[in-house]
């Protein structure tokens, strides 16, 4: 342990440690300066108005980095960032710019009151990321005194980075809505491949992320997808975002798992089906899982009404391994509205297909008390119910049940199911 945090502070301390400032004027080797109320941007780039506008966008973030830390703005005259955005070294280095003991990165980097960027000549979105990435780290440093462990670190940044520009609005954080949004970004596609072959990461094994490993980018895509899950679901947002007040604490992890310890293996379980069906425009909001432990199911059975435009929901029905239930399911409820409304009933509609099933059909899954890697598999992989279906589960647990979609397109559905459940041995 006192090795694991002599590394970390290691790591944080090469990203403080000041550069020194150029000694001649970055203009006589050829260097444009750009300015705005937070940065100093210098470049050797030919203009453009993209390139023109980053300063600004700087500063606008700024101001809603500010407000989702709750602090005031840092003092503009104590405060502002150097910026390189470099494409080559030579003039950099030339012009004192860019320190001899930098180490090397693909993309961006920053310590101090300085960061250097490549260009990113195939997308002026990833451009922008990338400088807002970097002055995340500097302004968590300067307002917070530290950015806490890894994970943490780059998830929010990438978190805080991650934006949408409407008009002269910019706006964070985002969850991408499509990848034409936020090209070249590539974090879900990482997460996604990660999971296809069989390399999904528990949530503890995201918080155990460290340093070295964001030499690949696919450390940066889990830390941002665990940012982006604990950030955009409504039980956890609340307690995630007062984490900063720990970020200077070395047991920040510890903290971290205090903070969630009542629902520790809700939100673990919950977190494995949300890696598994990672896509852009995630609903996390629609999709988040209200657990509730079921009661035994009378003998007259029970009916429940299951929302067409949320993800899983308990029954509040508790099924016991080795028994039968029959599920009768039927209402008529709408999962889409373009160009139309598309109606279906429990069986789906064969038009068109979602994880190999009709969009709309009824899945079913039986969660156990445990909260552990086979409730999450069984959330992932459902069984699909329709309109009639007998169930023999080979666990206790709860019953529960949603309609059929992708977890980017619960927003158009609208309506309900109505489900009988019937215990099968009671007859």
């Amino acid at each position: 342990m006192q090795l694991a945090c002599a590394l970390l502070a290691l790591w944080l301390s090469s990203r403080t440690a000041p550069a020194a400032p150029p000694k001649i004027d970055p203009a006589e080797h050829g260097l444009r300066r750009l300015e705005g109320k937070y940065l100093t941007l210098w470049t050797d780039l030919e203009p453009d108005d993209e390139i023109a506008a980053l300063p600004a966008w700087f500063d606008r973030a700024y101001d809603r980095w500010s407000d989702y830390f709750g602090i005031a703005p840092l003092d503009a005259d104590g405060w502002r960032v150097t910026g390189c955005l470099m494409g080559s070294q030579e003039r950099f280095v030339a012009a004192g710019l860019y320190p001899a003991d930098l180490p090397q990165f693909p993309h961006g980097y920053s310590r101090g009151s300085q960061l250097w960027l490549y260009e990113q000549k195939e997308s002026s979105y990833y451009r922008r990321h990338l400088l807002l990435h970097e002055g995340v780290h500097l302004f968590m440093f300067a307002a917070l005194g530290s950015c806490g462990p890894p994970w943490y670190m780059e998830g929010l940044a990438e978190l805080l980075a991650t934006h949408r520009i409407d008009g002269e609005r910019i706006e964070l954080p985002i969850f991408p809505k499509s990848r034409d949004e936020v090209p070249r970004l590539g974090r879900i596609k990482l997460v996604q491949e990660a999971v296809a072959g069989d390399r999904a990461r528990t949530f503890e094994e995201v918080l155990a992320i460290d340093g070295n490993a964001f030499r690949q980018n696919e450390a940066y895509a889990w830390s941002w997808a665990a940012s982006a899950f604990l950030d955009g679901h409504p039980r956890y947002r609340g307690r995630f975002r007062r984490l900063p007040a720990q970020v200077t604490k070395a047991d920040f992890n510890r903290r971290f798992q205090q903070q969630f310890a009542d629902d520790w293996p809700q939100l673990t379980t919950e977190w494995r089906v949300f890696a598994a069906d990672l896509t852009h425009g995630y609903d996390l909001r629609r999709m988040a899982i209200a657990f509730a432990p079921g009661e035994a199911l009378p003998a007259a059975g029970r009916t429940v009404r299951i929302a067409a435009d949320r993800g899983w929901q308990s029954t509040g029905i508790a099924l016991a391994a080795g028994k039968s239930y029959r599920l009768r399911a039927s209402g008529r409820f709408q999962v889409d509205d373009q160009p139309e409304p598309w109606w279906s009933e429990p069986q789906g509609v064969t038009a068109r297909y979602v994880n190999g099933q009709p969009l709309g059909r009824l899945l079913a899954a039986v969660v156990g008390d445990e909260f552990d890697a086979t409730d999450a598999q069984a959330l992932i992989h459902p069984i699909p119910a329709g309109r009639d279906f007998t169930l023999r589960p080979d666990r206790d647990g709860t019953l529960y049940l949603r309609i059929n979609d992708s977890p980017d397109s619960l927003a158009n559905n609208a309506g309900e199911v109505s489900v009988e459940v019937e215990p099968v041995d009671a007859k």
